[in-house]
């Protein structure tokens, strides 16, 4: 979505907007004959123009990944520097365990048919570290209260309280939420990575719930702009009781869907770019109060007896038709 800026540089050129801008600002301070359109139109361009010795921060607009969720912590040189310093021993490690199991992999034995390949442990305080945990709380839109901590049994323990109850600011029409979300998997010195899931067909949860709906979030990442926000969704349903259920879910079941909404042209999850996986509860129809679901492990099997590619339907869409 382009902004009042674009609009003006797309009519007028980047030279020819900066002409106009200098040309009405001087002329804005103090010159007779001035309307009041010509006043509007400099309060309105003046924070995003281009001035004289600064460089555009590039060619194209381009919407920030969260989406209006950024917090912006700037840090001294000084702390850049120490804690620059304090990772080096923990990238270095990790960049020795890389080529050791590259030389010692074998591919042949990397996975086997019905065997669970676990991606997520809960056993230890640097596991439950892998995740983060977010309410509306966090951003300021509702009351709800969330953790993942250890249980008494020693799993990890996803719990909390939902409220529906908004903020009375005029703003917020919906609240009540719970999510967590594992960390971007990067290889050492901070490079990007991804879960290559392509030789599997079946992800499998071993959780024990309250008897609520999960929200099972995957994330792959796309090549442009346009998906950052494209998450493959699927539903967990819970048992409630002490006892434990395994939930062997294929990857042919997730559904595509950006900012909360079904996409219309659908296709199977790019199980070679996965970036992250989440679980989000809802108090959406009444169902607040308290929550709780307890992981074992997270993993993926390749189950031979399943066929199926894809679940769903795949509209097929003219070629000129875009971001539809």
């Amino acid at each position: 979505m382009f902004t009042l800026r674009h609009r003006w540089l797309a009519v007028l050129g980047r030279s020819g907007a900066e002409r106009q801008y200098h040309g009405l600002t001087p002329m804005c301070r103090g010159a007779a004959g001035v309307t009041d359109r010509d006043r509007l139109l400099v309060r309105q361009l003046e924070p995003n123009l281009v001035r004289p010795t600064v460089l555009a921060s590039g060619l194209f607009w381009e919407r920030h990944r969260k989406g209006g969720y950024q917090t912006e912590q700037r840090a001294s040189t000084k702390d850049l520097i120490v804690n620059g310093l304090k990772e080096l021993r923990t990238e270095f490690a990790l960049f020795q365990q890389e080529w050791k199991e590259k030389l010692e992999s074998d591919p042949l034995v990397v996975f086997r048919p019905g065997e669970i390949d676990v991606v997520f442990g809960f056993e230890s305080q640097p596991d439950l570290d892998r995740w983060v945990v977010t309410t509306d709380r966090d951003h300021g839109e509702g009351y709800s209260q969330a953790a993942l901590e250890r249980s008494p049994a020693g799993f990890g323990l996803f719990h909390g309280t939902l409220e529906s109850r908004v903020p009375k600011d005029g703003r917020i029409k919906r609240a009540g939420y719970a999510n967590i979300k594992s960390l971007r998997v990067r290889k050492s010195f901070k490079r990007d990575a991804f879960y290559d899931w392509s030789q599997y067909n079946t992800l499998v949860l071993k959780v024990r719930g309250d008897g609520r709906s999960y929200l099972i979030n995957l994330t792959a990442e796309g090549y442009y702009d346009i998906l950052w926000n494209d998450i493959y969704h699927y539903v967990l349903y819970t048992r409630g009781g002490p006892h434990w259920q395994v939930a062997k879910i294929p990857f042919s079941k997730f559904f595509l869907a950006s900012k909360g909404r079904v996409q219309d042209q659908q296709g199977p999850v790019p199980l070679n770019r996965i970036t992250n996986v989440g679980f989000s509860v809802g108090s959406r129809g009444g169902h607040e109060g308290s929550f709780r679901l307890e992981f074992d492990f997270i993993g993926v099997e390749f189950d031979p007896s399943h066929q199926e590619e894809f679940a769903y339907e795949m509209y097929r869409q003219p070629k000129y038709i875009v971001a539809t």
